[in-house]
Order: structure tokens, then C-alpha cells, then sequence
């Protein structure tokens, strides 16, 4: 399976902060807010993984990843000219997703949960249909709602309705078989101009092969589009981090538990970063795996 991360658009509910930065390269308290999302893709498994973003923000993320070799990964990326759309991310990674299956997370979500690999790796192993993430929310009418019938299984689902029937949101995590690259170029543009990622789902649905896996209590979703999210965030990620002594989306330490990379690849990196906090846990990771 092939990852996608949809790193694009113009961020102007942030505006000021964003006029001169890409969005997802705002801090999320001591990580770029990418981190999170590319996270999400590793502790499912996924080794090679697209970038797409702005044209002027093309190069930044060149410096941040590079080839991804630091991680155990493979990192490609992509332009989006304009936002039209979350569909568009499979019209325009095609070529990289090829004949695989993919998973694409929208690059301002942050998950965090006690065994969030074991149920990210489920999803990617599904060979056929679809998998969407949903969240129990209160305030539904903001997001895309699905409707469960009494078995979990999905009856409907509705884009930021007025009068929600149903308190679970669509997260921006999604897992596709091959077929969403077809369904995709297929689509045609909504009356706001965009190409929905609900219109995917709604195709995978029709059909009788959209999977739903409800975040269970006690996951976080958190998605960072304003300056109170972003804060909120930033804090959250600061508490946990503070209270338990673990990094929240160390790409390093992902890298490294699940044999993307070896001890002396942690070692260099945390010697990298040795003046900072991020860099010490590094260092402490590789003195406890001798």
C-alpha cells in the first residue's frame, strides 16, 4: 500500500500566520504539524508516501524529508496548483499510487491512541473497499456524518448537515482499494468547485464496501485549522509528552520499533538534535535497546 498525505491549500483561516508558510509546516508544539499526519502512515506500515502540496511550499518539504532514507522510508512529492478538492489528491498521485492500494491522511489531522497500529494496520491489510476513520463529535454539522445501523454498518453519509441524525464524524484518515483512482477521475465537481472525498465514499458505500472503524473512547482527533485548534493541539501534545516521558509522532522512534531502521540510524539522529529535548529522547530510546 502507498500513503498519501494532503499537505495543500491556502490555510487562510489562519491568515496571518499562514501568508508567507505552508499550514502544515506551523509548529504543533516541537514538531512541524506534517509530523502527525506522516505518523499516522508509518504506524500503519506504509514505507513510501507522496507529498503534495503547493507549488511555492514544494521545496520546503524537499528540505524537511528528503528522501525519506533517515526514516526507513521513500518519500515522493507532488504539486496541487490549486485546492479542488481532497478527491483531487488521487488524480493527482495516480502515477505514483500505480496498482496499489492507498491510504491518504490530510496533513492538519493528529490522532493519538493506545494501540492505534494495530487497528491502522487491519485497515491497510483490507484488500478490497474502503475504510474510513469516524469520530464520536459534538458538534456533527461541522464535518461529514455517517449514520450506523445497529451492527456498525454504514447507511448513509452527509456532508455538514443541517440537522445531523448521527453524532460520528468523518475523520481525514482513509484507506482505498485500487479502484479510487478510477472513481476519482470520474467525479464531477461539487457546487462549491471541489471534488469531495464524500463523493468517494459514497461510491465505495453504493457498492457495498466502505468499512467503517469507529475511534474508540479515549482516542484524540484533533484537527488544527484554526488558531484555537492549533493551540489546543500544541497543549495537548505538550501534556502528554510532559506527564508520560513519550513523544507523541517521533518519526524516528516509529522508524525504529517497527524495523524501518536500526540503532546506529537512532543513534545519529538523536546526535543531530542533541540540544533539544526531541533529540535527547532519541538518545535515551537507543540506551535502552543496546
Amino acid at each position: 500500500m502507498k500513503g498519501i498525505v494532503l499537505a495543500g491549500g491556502s490555510g487562510t483561516r489562519l491568515h496571518p500566520l499562514t501568508l508567507a508558510v505552508n499550514k502544515q509546516l506551523l509548529p504543533v508544539y516541537d514538531k512541524p504539524m506534517i509530523f502527525y499526519p506522516v505518523s499516522v502512515l508509518m504506524l500503519a506500515g506504509i514505507r513510501e508516501i507522496l507529498i503534495i502540496t503547493s507549488p511555492e511550499f514544494l521545496d520546503a518539504y524537499k528540505r524537511l524529508f528528503g528522501s525519506g532514507a533517515q526514516y526507513g522510508v521513500s518519500f515522493d512529492y507532488a504539486v496541487q496548483p490549486k485546492p479542488e478538492g481532497l478527491a483531487q489528491a488521487f488524480i493527482i498521485g495516480s502515477g505514483f499510487v500505480g496498482t496499489d492500494n492507498v491510504g491518504l491522511v490530510l496533513g492538519d489531522n493528529i490522532f493519538f491512541g493506545a494501540n492505534m497500529s494495530p487497528l491502522l494496520q487491519k485497515a491497510r491489510e483490507r484488500a478490497k473497499g474502503a475504510t474510513i476513520f469516524t469520530y464520536h463529535v459534538d458538534n456533527p454539522a461541522a464535518y461529514g456524518v455517517v449514520t450506523l445501523d445497529g451492527n456498525g454498518r454504514p447507511l448513509k453519509i452527509v456532508e455538514k448537515p443541517k440537522q445531523p441524525d448521527s453524532p460520528w464524524a468523518v475523520t481525514g484518515l482513509y484507506f482505498y482499494d485500487n479502484r479510487v483512482l478510477d472513481i476519482a477521475a470520474g467525479l464531477k465537481p461539487s457546487p462549491r468547485g471541489e471534488l469531495e472525498i464524500t463523493d468517494v465514499n459514497q461510491a465505495y458505500l453504493d457498492a457495498g464496501d466502505l468499512h467503517v472503524e469507529p475511534l474508540p473512547r479515549g482516542y484524540a482527533w484533533l484537527d488544527t485549522g484554526t488558531q484555537d485548534s492549533l493551540l489546543e493541539a500544541a497543549e495537548f501534545v505538550r501534556t502528554i509528552q510532559h506527564r508520560q516521558g513519550l513523544q507523541i509522532a517521533c518519526l524516528e522512534e516509529i522508524a525504529f520499533l517497527h524495523g524501518f531502521i536500526g540503532r546506529d540510524q537512532l543513534l545519529d539522529r538523536g546526535h543531530l538534535f542533541e540540544k533539544t529535548p526531541y533529540g535527547q529522547y532519541l538518545l535515551r530510546l537507543a540506551a535502552e535497546h543496546k
